[in-house]
């Protein structure tokens, strides 16, 4: 085979014009079609749905720290955790890094200029402003005590508060931008790959953001009818799921984990796509079984819709349809479990940088794992009828969704933070907020895991004198996460400011983002300078610059990097 000797390539300056004062002025960024200035509002929009729900959390925990007698009043506790899980669930985890991270980062991964239709992107944003403006109007007409799900007949004739229709509706809007969004990457990732690249060259996190995609498309309607259902039945007094009115509310139950169950994976293949980046990033190795990653993530895509019954195991259906839903239930537990074993085998043996992002990676597999095998307790049947409604699975779910989505998300947030603002980050304070962050996070439900084994039921105001301790102690951690929180902001926003200037390329990436300057240009690339995509992951191509603080990469050479 024929040789290439190739020149180092100087690390990108910063730009005179990126994409942050290319225009100025808040029109400017109200008008955007740039990926990245909508990625970057999606991010502080989601931060503002993050604190309010967190505020919320803290109010419940602060409740219960004060014994079965607190502060709050039952109603006012029952609105609060349903303000929490409902800002938390529609306005964050869900929307999160696929509008956030997902389009600030797709395009320049794929090395185009923007999505495939940008219009439609800033659209999609602000369909997600009105649903959360409606959440807002909730809060103001007395709130809602029907638990994030808004179960019946909670939701249609018991419900505390005038909240229950503006909320739904909400949720119904947000359902609409969150099926745009998935539109936009589908067409994004057929149709504006670079040069090159095949669909086994693409990162990992966009395998992860596609398979997402399908999900949004096909399943988020479903939950769109059914809040409308909802809606209609409040306001018109028809029977569809009210049993006062003749309607069935396990039917609801039906439709909205038809929808409910495939989000858990909206959330999560994401986070699984984030985290495939930091590992192999920073452990400056190829990926391991690249191909059983990316058909692990369509595996996981579809069999979710297929495992919705796991949460009825004890509405009267039949124990044929329950075991059938165990077992797939389990089976799905597979693909996630090949995912781990290749992150893990890619850091066998690697160069394992401990920088802040690849912390939260660590802590995503921990996390992840742990709620993934209490998962099994619920999905077997003969143990899901003594831990159903208990704190049980307010301390899986919690590990899954919230441990397992939110530590991608921040290890993603600080991934990629260089490349959005040109900043470099204080990395001791970074570490220092994951440690308050992540031990706080297991202080806070581990706990509930034992409580909940021992029949604590999860949505009450009061308990018995013997959960105290367990209360306490989550408490603690509860605390312990604001504070981590509260510094992480810090560290980030003071970046901005007084952070040193970001090379292109400050961890030693392979993909195609950490090819362009830092921040990047308006159109991602300067003219003359589009990347042709060669193997996502071959660190052979990057050496490090001493004098410079940065990585650069080695130009693309077909004749010594074949194709698959």
């Amino acid at each position: 085979m024929t040789t290439t000797t190739t020149q180092p390539t100087v690390l990108p300056q910063l730009p005179k014009k990126n994409f942050l004062n290319c225009e100025r002025g808040l029109w400017s960024w109200l008008s955007t079609l740039d990926h990245k200035r909508i990625g970057i509002m999606y991010l502080i929009g989601i931060t503002a749905a993050f604190g309010i729900g967190g505020f919320a959390a803290l109010a419940v925990r602060t409740e219960h720290f004060n014994g079965s007698e607190g502060m709050m009043s039952a109603d006012n506790y029952n609105k609060m955790f349903t303000l929490h899980g409902a800002a938390m669930v529609f306005l964050f985890i869900i929307p999160g890094i696929p509008a956030a991270l997902g389009n600030f980062a797709l395009p320049i991964l794929l090395g185009t200029k923007d999505v495939a239709f940008p219009r439609l992107n800033l659209f999609s944003f602000y369909l997600w402003c009105a649903g959360a403006v409606f959440f807002l109007i909730a809060i103001g007409m007395g709130g809602l005590d029907t638990g994030w799900t808004f179960y019946t007949p909670y939701s249609t004739g018991y419900a505390q508060g005038g909240g229950v229709i503006p909320a739904t509706f909400g949720a119904f809007i947000l359902g609409f931008s969150s099926i745009l969004t998935g539109l936009n990457f589908i067409a994004t990732v057929h149709m504006l790959r670079a040069p090159g690249q095949t669909w086994f060259k693409i990162p990992l996190f966009v395998w992860g953001l596609y398979a997402t995609a399908v999900i949004q498309i096909l399943a988020t309607p479903v939950l769109a009818i059914t809040l409308l259902l909802l809606i209609v039945e409040k306001t018109m007094a028809v029977g569809i799921f009210d049993p006062a009115l003749g309607g069935d509310p396990v039917l609801f139950q039906h439709f909205f984990w038809f929808y409910s169950h495939p989000a858990v994976y909206i959330m999560i293949l994401p986070a699984m796509g984030v985290v495939s980046e930091l590992i192999a990033t920073y452990s400056h190795k190829p990926i391991f079984g690249y191909k059983f990653i990316a058909f692990s993530s369509l595996a996981i895509a579809i069999l979710g819709f297929l495992v919705w019954g796991h949460h009825l195991f004890v509405s009267g259906q039949s124990t044929v349809m329950g075991g059938i839903f165990s077992f797939i239930t389990m089976f799905i537990a597979v693909p996630s479990a090949i995912k781990v074993w290749n992150w893990l085998a890619t850091m066998y043996k690697g160069s394992i940088s401990l920088k802040t992002p690849m912390l939260y990676g660590l802590s995503f597999i921990w996390v992840f794992s742990l709620g993934g095998l209490t998962g099994l307790h619920l999905a077997t049947m003969v143990t899901d009828i003594h831990l159903h409604d208990t704190y049980f699975v307010v301390a899986h779910f919690h590990y899954v969704m919230v441990g397992g989505t939110v530590f991608a998300f921040l290890g993603g947030l600080h991934h990629w933070w260089p490349k959005m603002f040109g900043r470099m980050y204080g990395e001791v304070s970074g570490v220092i907020s994951w440690v308050f962050i992540f031990v706080g996070f297991n202080v806070t439900f581990f706990p509930q895991f034992m409580m909940g084994s021992q029949g604590m039921a999860r949505r009450y105001w009061a308990y018995d004198p013997e959960f105290t301790f367990y209360h306490q102690v989550s408490s603690v951690g509860a605390w312990m996460q604001a504070v981590g929180f509260t510094l992480l902001l810090f560290t980030l926003v003071r970046s901005i400011f007084k952070g040193k200037p970001a090379p292109a390329n400050p961890w030693g990436g392979t993909t195609l983002e950490w090819q362009t300057a830092s921040p990047p240009p308006h159109f991602n690339f300067e003219e003359g300078e589009e990347p042709i995509a060669g193997e996502p992951y071959n660190f052979d191509r990057v050496e490090y610059d001493k004098e410079k603080g940065g990585y650069y990469h080695k130009p693309y050479d077909p004749n010594t990097e074949p194709a698959h």
